[in-house]
């Protein structure tokens, strides 16, 4: 596994500082990339403080073109061997009343701006016939909720785009499988109220919230040379409040 590099977006706070943290912690380099340059370096200074190599580039999802530059960037650190996409928005509200905006800034950025990273990444690692590809989708992607039409589109989205893609790129013994957290302990659940959080404690048999550490520890073996047999998966991550 020496010097293999890993791209995780989103990784400024939340579950992509975990699965960056987790990811140098087993020996990979990696390339960390959000939008906040100056949160990505503190990351960054987090791995080289443990003996770890990171590189920070600043990445918008919603747009191609910053895609594709951030990668070409990227690039200079070395060949992606593993892309873990976690960057995601939310815009909730009910689909009524919902805005067009609204709408196509959570599909293009969660979903879209997945896809575009996949694809700058697919011809080294069919070339070199080993990658690893994760994507972050969520327990609502496979449930449902209410006034979040356009946040659980796209994670169902990326769960079908990560069956989809598992099917096409296997015979190159490049793995793509998604991760879907349940109720996260991160910035984007501390906003609820406290009967907010409670009642969804109530529908957890595990009854704690996740953390981070919990999510980035199955995007770790996910990427693993031990899951080498696991494709197209969905690993549910969400104390037992949904059950397939």
């Amino acid at each position: 596994m020496a010097n293999r590099t890993a791209f995780v977006t989103g990784a400024s706070r939340g579950i992509g500082r975990a699965c960056a943290l987790a990811l140098a912690s087993s020996g990979h380099r990696i390339v960390v990339a959000a939008r906040q340059e100056g949160k990505l370096n503190e990351v960054a200074d987090e791995i080289r403080a443990t003996g770890g190599e990171a590189f920070v580039v600043t990445i918008d999802l919603s747009s191609q073109d910053s895609i594709k530059a951030s990668f070409a960037k990227a690039r200079e650190f070395g060949r992606i061997d593993v892309l873990v996409n976690n960057a995601g928005v939310t815009r909730d509200g009910l689909a009524l009343r919902m805005k067009r905006d609204d709408w196509d800034s959570v599909i293009q950025t969660n979903l879209s701006g997945s896809f575009f990273c996949i694809q700058q990444v697919l011809s080294g690692m069919i070339r070199e016939r080993w990658g690893r590809i994760v994507n972050i989708s969520s327990v609502v992607g496979e449930m449902g909720n209410a006034g979040q039409a356009n946040y659980v589109a796209s994670k169902a989205g990326l769960i079908g785009l990560t069956k989809a893609l598992a099917q096409e790129v296997a015979s190159r013994s490049v793995t793509v499988n998604a991760v879907a957290p349940g109720f996260i302990a991160t910035d984007m659940t501390g906003v609820l109220n406290d009967e907010t959080k409670a009642r969804v404690l109530a529908g957890i048999p595990l009854q704690r919230m996740g953390t981070a550490e919990d999510v980035a520890a199955a995007v770790r073996f996910l990427c693993s040379d031990d899951a080498g047999y696991i494709t197209g998966h969905v690993l549910d991550v969400n104390g037992g409040m949904y059950m397939r």
